[in-house]
Order: C-alpha cells, then sequence, then structure tokens
C-alpha cells in the first residue's frame, strides 16, 4: 500500500528514512539486510529479517544487541500498526536495558493504540521524567485521560457500523464520494484482485488500486469493482479527491525504484464517460526529497488541500494547501492549531470553514483520531475538536467523507490485529427534540380551532392547529430561542418564550396555553389584599405580571378589573372594599406599562356570586356544576365547605369591554 502500506502508512514509507534508524554494533549479514530494507521503508520485510535475528540473538554477551533489535523490530511493528506485537517488542527492549528513553514513548504510544490507557499513562510519565517538556509525550498523557474520560461520560451520538460491502479480507480505506449526486463512491483497495501480482515489501499485501461502487435504480450499493480506464497499474494507487464536477481526479502515487526509498505525489486523472486517464504527476513542490499527498479539493473547486513533511512544518506531516487557479506564490501551511510536531494527515474541506482531518499530535484515543476543525467569523483561528467515540477506538481512524447530512464513510483498522484497514459508515441522527402542550380555556377545556406558532431566532417559523383534545407538538433545533402564541377566535392571545438547551439528548419540552374568552368574566388567579384592606399582597405579583404580558400581547383590548368579596360585611362596605382593590390593580398595570385608557375597575361586593364551573367542580365535588354561590345556598353547608365557597367568591376578574381599541 501507499506511504508505508496503510491508511496510515500513507505518505510514511519514506519516513523510514526520516525515522530514527539507530546504527549498533556487531552486525551480521541478517541484521544488515535487516537495516537495509527498514531504511527502504519495507517494514513488512524488515520484520521478519529482524525477528530471526532477535530469536538467534540467545547468548549472554548478545543481550545489548538483542534490546537494539527489538527496538528495532518494535519499529517495524508500529509502522505495520500491529500495536500488541508493538508493544510487546518495545517492552522487550526496555527489558534487554535498550539505553535510548524513546522506547518508553513508543511504548506508550503502541499500549494506547491496543486501549490500554493505565499502562500507557505509566510509560509516558517514565519518559517525561528524562523529557520533561516533550509535547507530544504530553498529549499522549491527555489522550489517554481524555479516553478514560470518555470511558466514563459515555459515547457521542453517532453510530458506527463496518460497511461490509466495501470490504475485503485486506486493507480498504480512504473513501470518496465522485459529487454530489451521492451515487458513486471510490476507495482504495488491496485486495487479492487487484492489479499486479508482486506484494508489497512495505505491507506484504499486494499494492493498492482503485476500486468504486454506485448505487442501483433501487439506490443500494453495488458490489466493488476496479476503475475503468488505465488508472490502475502495478504501482501503488489510491488517497483520492474529486473536482467539483468528478471530472478530474486527484489522487496519491508511489514512486518506486529497486535502489531508492519509497515516496509520494500527486498526480491527476480524467474521466470520460466512465473510464478514467492514465495518472498525470501534478507538480507542487520542486524538491524531490519532501512526500506530498492525501489530496482534497475544497468545495468551490478553488484550492487543493494536502500533506507534506516538506520543510516550513510544524513536525512530522503537517496539512497545507495551494490556489488552484494560482499555483504559483500560493503555497500555504495552515499553521499551528491545525498542524502540531506530530502527523496530521487526510484533509478533507467540507466547507470553506469546516475541515476534517486526523492526527496523532492532537490529543487522542490512540494512534491517529479524526478532528473537526472550525475556522472563526474573523478567519483568523481554528478551533480543534476531537469527534469522540465511537467515530475515534484506540486503532488509527482516517479519510472521513460526507454524504447527505451527519453520514458518510470513513475508515479504521480498530479490530483488526494485523493492522488491516476497513471502511466504516457513520451516521449522526437527528436529535428528537420537540414541545407539546395543550391549548385550554380557563374551566381547562380544549379551545376549538386554537392557533398555535412558533418563531425560532433560527428564522424558523412553524404554524399548528391544536387536536380536538387541545394538543399540539412541534419538532424543534438545540440551542435556539422560541417565542410561542396560541390564539383562537373568541379567545385573548397568549405568548410565551423559551429556549431549548444544546444537551446532545432527545428532550420533550411540556408548554400549555390557557387562553381567556372575551365573552364573559375571566378570574385572575393569585391575586391576594391584606386583611380588610385594598392593599396589595406581595405574592401577587407573578399574577399581575401576567395580566400585564396578556394585555401587552392584546393591544386592541380594553379591560375592566372587577373585585368581588364575601357574603360577610353589609352591601355598602363590600361595595367600596371591592371598589378600592379592583382600583388597585389597575393602578399596578398603569405602573406596569399598560396606558390607562385601557383599564377601568369597578367593585362589585358580594352581588356577584360565583357560579361553578367545571373545573371548579373538579376541585371541590361537593359544589354541583352550575350552582350559584349565594348566601342562601351557603348557608346550607358544613363550616368547612361555607370556608370554601366563600374562598371561591373573594375573586378579582378581568371582562373584556372593545376589542379595537386604538390609541392613535
Amino acid at each position: 500500500m501507499i506511504f508505508g502500506g496503510r491508511g496510515r502508512g500513507v505518505l510514511l514509507s519514506l519516513v523510514a528514512v526520516m525515522a530514527l534508524l539507530l546504527a549498533g554494533g556487531c552486525k551480521g549479514g541478517k541484521l544488515a539486510d535487516a537495516d537495509a530494507q527498514m531504511a527502504k521503508g519495507e517494514f513488512f520485510d524488515a520484520s521478519k529479517t529482524y525477528r530471526k535475528v532477535y530469536n538467534s540473538l540467545t547468548k549472554p554477551a548478545e543481550r545489548p544487541l538483542r534490546g537494539e533489535v527489538a527496538y528495532k523490530l518494535a519499529t517495524c511493528y508500529r509502522r505495520l500498526n500491529m500495536a500488541s506485537r508493538a508493544s510487546a517488542a518495545y517492552q522487550n527492549a526496555i527489558r534487554y536495558q535498550y539505553p535510548d528513553s524513546m522506547a518508553f514513548y513508543w511504548l506508550g504510544r503502541s499500549l494506547q493504540a491496543e486501549g490500554k490507557y493505565n499502562p500507557a499513562i505509566q510509560a509516558y510519565n517514565t519518559f517525561l521524567e528524562w523529557m520533561p517538556d516533550d509535547q507530544l509525550a504530553k498529549e499522549g498523557l491527555r489522550g489517554c485521560r481524555l479516553a478514560l474520560a470518555s470511558k466514563e461520560n459515555g459515547k457521542t451520538r453517532y453510530i458506527v457500523k463496518n460497511a461490509k460491502l466495501f470490504n475485503s479480507r485486506r486493507a480498504d480505506f480512504a473513501p470518496m464520494f465522485l459529487d454530489k449526486n451521492l451515487d458513486q463512491i471510490y476507495f482504495t483497495t488491496t485486495n487479492e484482485k487487484v492489479t499486479g501480482d508482486n506484494k508489497s515489501e512495505i505491507t506484504g499485501m499486494k499494492k493498492g488500486d482503485i476500486w468504486f461502487s454506485k448505487k442501483d435504480e433501487k439506490g443500494e450499493w453495488t458490489r466493488p469493482e476496479p476503475v475503468e480506464g488505465e488508472l490502475n497499474s502495478e504501482m501503488d494507487e489510491g488517497i483520492i479527491s474529486f473536482s467539483p464536477d468528478g471530472s478530474t481526479m486527484y489522487l496519491t502515487m508511489a514512486r518506486r525504484a529497486p535502489e531508492s526509498d519509497t515516496s509520494v505525489e500527486i498526480y491527476t486523472s480524467k474521466r470520460s464517460d466512465a473510464s478514467w486517464s492514465a495518472p498525470q504527476k501534478f507538480e507542487i513542490i520542486s524538491d524531490t526529497i519532501s512526500a506530498v499527498g492525501h489530496p482534497a479539493v475544497s468545495p468551490d473547486g478553488r484550492y487543493l488541500y494536502f500533506t507534506s513533511d516538506m520543510p516550513g512544518g510544524y513536525g512530522g506531516k503537517d496539512i497545507w494547501r495551494i490556489n488552484l487557479n494560482e499555483r504559483s506564490g500560493s503555497l500555504e501551511n495552515l499553521g499551528p492549531q491545525i498542524n502540531t510536531a506530530g502527523d496530521e494527515m487526510f484533509p478533507y474541506v467540507r466547507t470553506d470553514s469546516l475541515l476534517y482531518f486526523s492526527s496523532d499530535g492532537h490529543p487522542g484515543f490512540g494512534g491517529l483520531d479524526l478532528f473537526r476543525a472550525r475556522l472563526n467569523s474573523t478567519g483568523e483561528r481554528w478551533s480543534v475538536e476531537n469527534m469522540g467515540i465511537p467515530m475515534n477506538s484506540a486503532g488509527d481512524d482516517f479519510g472521513i467523507t460526507f454524504g447527505q447530512g451527519e453520514s458518510g464513510y470513513f475508515s479504521s483498522n480498530r479490530g483488526d490485529g494485523r493492522g488491516y484497514d476497513h471502511i466504516y459508515s457513520f451516521e449522526l441522527p437527528d436529535l428528537k427534540i420537540t414541545i407539546s402542550g395543550w391549548v385550554l380555556d380557563k374551566d381547562e377545556e380544549p379551545v376549538p380551532n386554537a392557533v398555535i406558532r412558533i418563531v425560532g431566532d433560527d428564522g424558523s417559523n412553524q404554524k399548528e392547529i391544536a387536536r380536538d383534545d387541545g394538543s399540539f407538538r412541534f419538532n424543534l433545533q438545540r440551542g435556539v430561542r422560541y417565542v410561542m402564541m396560541a390564539g383562537a377566535k373568541g379567545y385573548l392571545n397568549v405568548k410565551q418564550e423559551f429556549e431549548s438547551d444544546n444537551a446532545e439528548e432527545d428532550a420533550d419540552y411540556g408548554i400549555d396555553f390557557i387562553l381567556a374568552a372575551i365573552n364573559k368574566p375571566q378570574v385572575v388567579e393569585n391575586i391576594f389584599y391584606d386583611f380588610d384592606k385594598a392593599t396589595l399582597r406581595p405574592e401577587s405579583k407573578t399574577a399581575l405580571d401576567e395580566m400585564a404580558q396578556i394585555l401587552r400581547d392584546n393591544p386592541n383590548v380594553t379591560v375592566e378589573m372587577g373585585a368581588h368579596t364575601d357574603r360577610w360585611g353589609s352591601d355598602a362596605y363590600n361595595n367600596a372594599l371591592s371598589d378600592r382593590r379592583a382600583k388597585s390593580v389597575v393602578d399596578y398595570l398603569v405602573s406596569a406599562g399598560i396606558p390607562a385608557a385601557r383599564l377601568s375597575w369597578k367593585g362589585y361586593g358580594e352581588s356577584r356570586p360565583k357560579t361553578v364551573t367545571k373545573r371548579i367542580n373538579r376541585e371541590y365535588p361537593q359544589f354541583p356544576e352550575g350552582t350559584v354561590l349565594d348566601e342562601a345556598f351557603i348557608e346550607t353547608l358544613s363550616p368547612e365547605d361555607q370556608d370554601a365557597a366563600d374562598q371561591i367568591n373573594r375573586r378579582t376578574e378581568f371582562q373584556v369591554t372593545s376589542i379595537d381599541f386604538d390609541m392613535f
């Protein structure tokens, strides 16, 4: 496969030259052969040779050399993404007192890639005793702690599944949709049917080809097959991207000669009908030592993003971009918010401010993790976020592509002890956020043909007619402020506001609307006065403020505020007391900003005893519906029921007097 023979190794076969290769003493022919193989990036062949050398070193005097060979063997296994084998080999190197502290760092990385986070933390801490300022080791620690915390806090809502149709018994990775129709998907494969018979010295697998699958008339993916034309060859081809119209493919190819190291370059291929032309090299840099790969075209076709180890980066592999329309002088590194001392690879540009990529330099769960980066509104700063579990695993996770909405495909070698990459589908289900409730009248009966409107600060605007039982339901979005209004013919409108939270979980908010009829008096609950006085008590404020809001929501109505007393006291006294109480309510409403011209008041004393409604009957079943709670009826009741009836009669009401008020 390209770049060290695997998804993560893409772009890394050249790294064998740049990677730490120790000299060691007392080298026999086989050890020299293994060193030469690893220097060329032939990790699979080198691992077999190192293993033979390691097994032959049995004498006590050969222990130091055995430690060195174990370290180099571990490096091969790590490059092949065989994390468990790499961990065991690094532990052997340490056991034989291999003198380089890097053994502890790489042991930590390998253990982390196995998901053994606590032992990995111990290895990182041991390494940091020698190199306390090493940033990659610190990020490794952060990643292990992040993984342990994620196990405690649970997974994200992403649903990840093995895309079995696309996967073979070898490595399949880096999927990419051809165009916006989303009916053809291309990917790199090393299955046994690819072009050429020779297996890669790097991976032990056949060299990668580009295959594709398309949807049939039922919208189902067909069995993958190789692309048509002159694209695939006996060399490694893979890691692709397309121009927005799907006519040009940008791909990574390995440059290989018998006596030279493997490197990678970007090529292009043109599509004619369903056939692809022979690849042509795409010149980005004149430097023949640096590797470039992992092309990603921006959605507008303006920029080509790619990965390279060229000078001027921040360490390891960095993500760069170049203007396809003005290549000369437009080469640009994405900067230290994206790039780290580790490797940043497999860019995917979703919008001009939304970038996805894989990294082992940012804190992650092990190996390469998928990250989401957002560019702020000023275009000056990227905010980078790990995509979490299950998108990421202890293995390598990379090569993402999006289809419809928050769904698509990516690559991972999770759970594969051989280090083979496979393609996975992912989907982020829509959150089920709703608001539901009832529209009722003051007697808690459904309001016929009630209309509810809801407007969000995200620009949404919904309308619904309540069902026969008064119920309604709306679908909402996270983190949006909403204003709701309910109304019906013959009733005053009621408005309510609320904000949905940002929690990543389903939610159903509850809200009810109690509408006041305009053709009969409406009790204002929870208005209280001092005993034998017209002074409003503090606990009345909530009800009075709600009354003021109803008047604001219905600016065309005028109302009369009426106060009523119980049967105790003379008519003159009760009339005067109730009149002062009604005036107190009006004064409060005026102080709350309601024009005085919209308000009148009257004290009714005990002249209008309350008639028992359905709601009152439900609360006080001893009072039959329709009964007038006058003095004659009350005197027939027990003392406890007399007190209850008197309490019902002591009330404050409002009555709509007009619906065409115009203060201008």
